[in-house]
Formats: C-alpha cells, structure tokens, sequence
C-alpha cells in the first residue's frame, strides 16, 4: 500500500510519543471529557516528561522545578508518564486544544525532525542562541531542523542529554569459564566468535541454559532499531548520504543491508540468542542480562549498571561496560549519539514560560547537577558540563568507560537529523520486521534486505 503524506503528518505526535510495546500503535482520539485548563491554571506552566527508570531520575528533576518556582516565583504542575500513558494523554489534550507547555520523551530524538517538517513545534531560538557557545556542532545539528510549513530553517528542540550505544557483560560469567577481559577480542569477528564460545563453555559448565549474546528482534522495539543502525555504521553501510538522499538503492548500499540482516539474525538461527528475542520489548534485554540469561548484551544507554546501585558489588566488581569493538574494517567505532530533546509544540499556551524555564535547565550547572542525580544514565550535552570529574572518574567503572567515545569525538547524529522521513524507518519497525521474517518465517536476507529497501523508498517518495 502507497503510504500517504498526510498520514505522517496525522501521525507524528503518535510517532513521537512511540510505546515499547510490541505490535502496538494508538491512533488519535479525541476525548469529549478533556477540558481545557481552568482560569487559575492559565499561568501555571505545564511539564510532561518521560517517567525514569529509576525514581532518583524523576525526583532530580523534582529538585530542578521546586528551585525555578522559588526563585521565579512561577508555577508548575509536573508530570511523569510512562511512554503509553504520555502518548494517550497527550494525544487527548492536543485533540481538545490543551497541550502541556513542554513535553520530553526519550525516544524523541528520532523523530522531532517529522515535527518540526510538518509546522508542529515552536521555534526555541530565543533558548538556543545564548547557548550556542556551550553546544558543539554534533548537538546543535539535532535540533536544526526544517519547517516546511513556514519554509525556513530553525530550532526546534532543546537538546538535554544524550546517550550512544555499549555492550555489557558479566565478569563474572567470564570467572566460571577461566576467562577475563583482557581475553576478549577487540577485532570485530574475534568479539562475536568468543561470545558464541562463552556459551559453548558456560553451557557445558553449568549444564543449564544461557545464551552467549543478547540481541533483541522485536519489529516494534526501538532496541532493534537502535543495535542494528549501530550493526550498518559498523559495516560502513550508509543508507543516507550527507544531503539527506536515500541511497538504499546503490548495489553496494543494498549488499551491505543484505548482509548485516544475514549477520544479525544469523545469531539467532544459530542458538547463541535467546528464542523468545523476536518478542522483547525494549526492557528485555537489560531483564535477560540482569538476570543472568545472557551473557553480554548491547544497549544504548547506562540503563542496566543504574539498575544495580552505585554501591553494589555487582555494580563494582561484576558487570563491566565495555565499547564495541573495532569495526570489521579495523577502524575504531563510530558511535550513534542519540541526543533527547525537550519540545514546546506550536499550540502550547504558556510558550514563554516553558522557553524561560528551558534556559533555566540547560544552564551548565543546573543541567549537570540534574543528571547527576539522575545516576549519570545519561550524559550532558553541553561541553562545560565535561568538566566536572563525575564523567571521567575511574572509580565508576561504567560512566568513565561511557563517556569515552564523546571525550574521543566517535559519535555521529542518527540519520533521522538529515532528512525527517528517516524517522518512519524507525515508526514502521522496517528493521525489525525484516529480521523477524529471516528469524521467523525463514525468508533469505536477499528476500528481506529487498523487502525492507522497498518499504523505506515508498516512505521517502510518500514523504517528498
């Protein structure tokens, strides 16, 4: 089926607020029973955020609003919601023409871009411009992007904190099978090869079931998406040139998609991934691990060590953060630096609170403080904040390995920040949905790889 234009347009706030669920995808409805704010709450500033993982998350940015209404005298209603809850809620509220002032999502850094095209989101220059001195070139690109209702070049979000992908493991594990870090290869085949032997080994030794490599196939988690973009960068498969063309049609472009779909999903056919992967959601690999099912997994952000607890042992002696390996070329990585952003959409009332309070955040010390207290999941986006020793202090063996490739420059923009119908890659689950008809249905990667470059050219044309 030809996908229309318009239903993107239609769909980007849904495409935003994207849930981790598997097969899942709300539609707009609007809610008879959704009234607008009363006239005491006209002057109150409106935050909807992302609920964290953990409650130190929440409660950090608790501690940021309670010090901006002390010292502006301004108030503000705050609310975290699970991704599910925010879309549904969201969706109402704009439906009945009440939108909060500011609305940030994790999983929004892929497809602000589709917003801001369609004429859906203010402009934050005011909020961007006394920052732009702190930001380098990679952070400001994430939020420059193109409204093609006013036809004109903007910013358009506010970037707060930014994350790229690791690979985690158990030391431990390691122990069981006479095996150590300095063991493990850092050549790209010799990496993969020795996981699949842990199994072998882990196997054999505690005569149950563990699985060497934790890569998640669920068409509709973002993890997919996310690990197996990282997979193309490490094959120097670039889908989307620097101008935002699509170049999925190049025979070469095409091989290296065939052959990373052959790759990835050839873990699986072969056992050393867990058989229930074509169904986690985007929490499930991290449950795997913790849980010691798998022995390593990727992940794109600090998710699985905060789980633990600064001063647990495990946190300290067991799980090591560790970067990918060197590409199969024999380059070093180049990490995809997914940048979180806060927006204010165009029909937000309170506009010039919500754009006061966000020049607030993002001053250095108070949006260090705040991710910092957050537990360091995340890193900052501003270069002063790099400063401080909390990202480069050894003794943490999970922030200081992390924040590596930002000190080294080894991060590039997602392509969705080149052209916004990228982001629909993404919303479609096209990656997922061709591994899981390799891993499931039993197609060849050829059938997939062409099936998944045919789905990505109807977008992009739809989306011309």
């Amino acid at each position: 089926m030809i996908i229309k234009l318009v239903k993107y347009f239609t769909l980007a706030i849904a495409i935003f607020l994207l849930t981790v669920a598997c097969n899942s995808d709300t539609q707009l409805q609007h809610t008879p029973g959704t009234k607008s704010r009363s006239p005491n709450q006209e002057n109150v500033l409106q935050i909807w955020w992302d609920k964290g993982y953990y409650p130190e998350e929440d409660e950090a940015l608790r501690a940021v609003v309670s010090q901006w209404e002390q010292q502006t005298g301004n108030q503000v209603q705050l609310g975290f919601y699970t991704n599910d809850e925010l879309s549904q809620k969201t969706q109402r509220a704009i439906q009945a023409g009440n939108p909060p002032d500011i609305l940030m999502n994790d999983g929004g850094d892929r497809t602000i871009g589709s917003l801001a095209w369609s004429g859906q989101l203010a402009d934050v220059s005011e909020v961007i411009e006394p920052a732009k001195s702190l930001l380098d070139d990679t952070m400001l690109s994430s939020v420059s992007l193109y409204n093609n209702v006013a036809q004109k070049q903007g910013y358009y979000a506010v970037p707060i904190h930014v994350s790229i992908p690791h690979i985690f493991y158990w030391r431990d594990l390691l122990l069981k099978i006479g095996k150590n870090e300095q063991d493990i290869p850092q050549d790209w085949n010799g990496f993969w090869q020795f996981w699949q032997q842990a199994q072998i080994a882990l196997q054999a030794k505690q005569k149950e079931t563990i699985y060497g490599i934790g890569l998640p196939l669920c068409e509709a988690a973002v993890d997919t998406y996310e690990i197996f973009e990282q997979i193309l960068e490490a094959y120097d498969v670039v889908t989307v040139d620097s101008n935002g063309n699509l170049q999925v049609d190049l025979p070469e472009i095409r091989q290296g998609i065939v052959n990373c779909l052959d790759w990835y999903a050839g873990f699986y056919l072969q056992g050393y991934v867990p058989p229930e992967a074509v169904r986690w959601l985007n929490p499930d690999n991290n449950r795997s691990l913790l849980n010691y099912q798998v022995a390593m997994t990727p992940n794109n952000s600090l998710s699985i060590p905060a789980a633990l607890g600064r001063d647990s042992d495990e946190y300290k002696n067991k799980l090591v953060t560790a970067p990918y390996p060197n590409k199969p070329s024999g380059e070093p990585m180049k990490y995809i630096a997914l940048v979180r952003q806060a927006i204010i959409l165009a029909d937000a009332p309170n506009q010039k609170l919500a754009k006061e309070f966000l020049s607030y955040l993002i001053q250095p010390e108070i949006i260090g403080d705040y991710l910092k207290a957050a537990g360091g999941r995340f890193f900052p986006v501003n270069n002063k904040s790099w400063s401080d020793p909390f990202w480069t202090d050894p003794s943490d063996p999970h922030i200081s390995t992390a924040a590596q490739p930002f000190l080294n420059q080894q991060t590039r923009l997602s392509y969705t920040s080149l052209n916004p119908a990228y982001s629909l890659v993404l919303k479609e689950g096209i990656w997922g949905q061709a591994l899981n008809r390799i891993a499931v249905d039993k197609i060849s990667p050829e059938q997939a790889g062409d099936e998944a470059i045919s789905q990505i050219k109807e977008i992009f044309a739809a989306w011309k």
